[in-house]
């Protein structure tokens, strides 16, 4: 992120692509769902053990323009498109959204919500690190909270999480990839304990897909 050109995020016309599919939607509420995916380069939260190490620096990623990102989302009967990261809330989304819009398609982004976010959106996926704590502003905007279940710390974090957002977000635990086996059976038994929480388990990789 040293060399992060704030010209170009704020402009948001060009985007460090990182990669981008059709598949899946894999976690949380729309499981199962046919969606685009993009993955857009750039992150300042750096989590240990985050599964998208290779998109944090944004300046291996090619600038791509957004018009040619929305002309391959529209090759495909998507109907739904993704926006991930990376942190996708430091660049200005907007140019993105208002022409996916154009032609009809919900915008759905995964953020840690630590920055201020742009674009217009359909659903607003709330990942809270605890590094780098969400501003205010999107407990009152998120659909959908999502938190990532490492150690057992995290669990206080979720509640603290859950305790900001409006009364219908839904509400997900995960586990990180890596502890699943460890962490699945005391988030089965947290969730049966609390039941307002929904259990999110990666089902993109139990299926081998991206």
């Amino acid at each position: 992120m040293d060399n992060f050109d704030q010209k170009i995020a704020d402009k948001g016309l060009e985007l460090p692509l990182v990669e981008e599919f059709y598949s899946l939607q894999g976690e949380g509420f729309h499981t199962g769902k046919a969606a685009y995916f993009i993955r857009i380069g750039g992150c300042d939260i750096g989590c240990r053990w985050c599964d998208s190490k290779m998109s944090w620096n944004p300046q291996l990623h090619p600038l791509v323009h957004v018009d040619t990102i929305v002309a391959n989302a529209l090759k495909t009967p998507a109907n739904a498109v993704v926006v991930t990261g990376g942190e996708p809330s430091l660049y200005n989304l907007m140019p993105l959204t208002s022409r996916l819009k154009q032609h009809g398609i919900d915008t759905f982004i995964e953020t840690a919500g630590a920055k201020l976010l742009t674009g217009t959106w359909d659903w607003i996926c709330l990942s809270p690190k605890r590094q780098s704590p969400p501003l205010n502003e999107y407990y009152k905007i998120a659909n959908e909270l999502k938190v990532i279940i490492y150690e057992d710390e995290d669990y206080q974090w979720a509640e603290e999480c859950a305790s900001k957002v409006k009364n219908d977000c839904k509400l997900f635990l995960q586990s990180e990839w890596s502890r699943y086996e460890q962490n699945i059976p005391t988030i089965v038994d947290y969730a049966k304990s609390y039941p307002k929480w929904n259990v999110s388990l990666q089902a993109h990789k139990f299926m081998h897909i991206p």
